[in-house]
């Protein structure tokens, strides 16, 4: 089905054992795969190949992580995280390109991690109060959808949204492996819809399985080693570099 060469293909390996790292152990390692795939691929036929590799490591973070869960975020996020799905849709509807696509993602993700180190680095109370803002709740849940919608790519935006609510590092993982399965299953039908998925890609995914179940087992074993302050320091280092990544693809 694609002509790729034997690096090409090692990297795409590579990338659906950092899909199932990056569900179960470091979430911020898929805006690399992201980048990756959209180097390897045309970009809109890479989140196409992308998503159900996503949600395969999706349902072994959710179930492991079941009961690590605060549903009141993930309800509070909800109705925003559809409007910004509607609008991703109404974009690559419109937006053949790939690079516009990439730009916007990148400019996105160095944004809102500018506002995370502000706000750490700040000691006014009016920064410390954002996460609590319901208009931050909307803005992020809104990013989030349209993100994720346009190029799986909302890794970085629940990353730093988690952060600065302070979820500590398991509900972290189970809260976000709920999130992204649900949206994730939402894309779907309109992924298909825009020719993004075919019967072609998902014979394609069913080769990377292995690769997504290895790299799950590899996150599960090694989160309860990572602290706290490290998992968030490593987070944020891996969101700049992926956005930086795009910028420059």
């Amino acid at each position: 089905m694609y002509d790729l060469g034997t690096m090409q293909l090692v990297l795409i390996v590579l990338c659906s054992l950092l899909i199932g790292v990056s569900k179960t152990g470091m979430p911020t390692l898929g805006i690399l795969v992201v980048a990756t795939m959209a180097s390897i691929f045309p970009a809109r036929a890479s989140i196409g190949i992308v998503l159900p590799m996503l949600i395969t490591a999706d349902v072994i973070a959710v179930t492991y992580y079941r009961r690590s869960v605060n549903w009141r975020t993930l309800i509070s996020l909800l109705p925003w995280v559809l409007g910004g799905l509607i609008i991703g849709f109404i974009v690559l509807f419109f937006i053949e390109a790939s690079r516009p696509v990439e730009i916007i993602l990148g400019i996105i993700i160095l944004l809102m991690i500018g506002i995370q180190f502000a706000k750490e680095r700040s000691s006014a109370q009016w920064m410390a109060a954002i996460p609590q803002s319901s208009w931050f709740v909307g803005v992020m849940g809104t990013l989030a959808g349209f993100t994720t919608m346009i190029g799986n790519a909302a890794g970085p935006i629940m990353a730093i949204f988690l952060l600065a609510i302070a979820l500590p590092k398991q509900e972290f993982i189970g809260t976000g492996a709920w999130f992204f399965l649900s949206v994730n299953l939402i894309k779907v039908p309109l992924y298909i819809s825009l020719g993004l998925i075919t019967m072609d890609s998902l014979t394609f995914n069913v080769w990377l399985i292995p690769g997504i179940l290895i790299g799950t087992y590899i996150g599960i074993k090694s989160l309860p080693y990572i602290p706290q302050k490290i998992f968030n320091i490593i987070i944020l280092l891996l969101a700049v570099f992926g956005g930086i990544r795009l910028l420059m693809a």
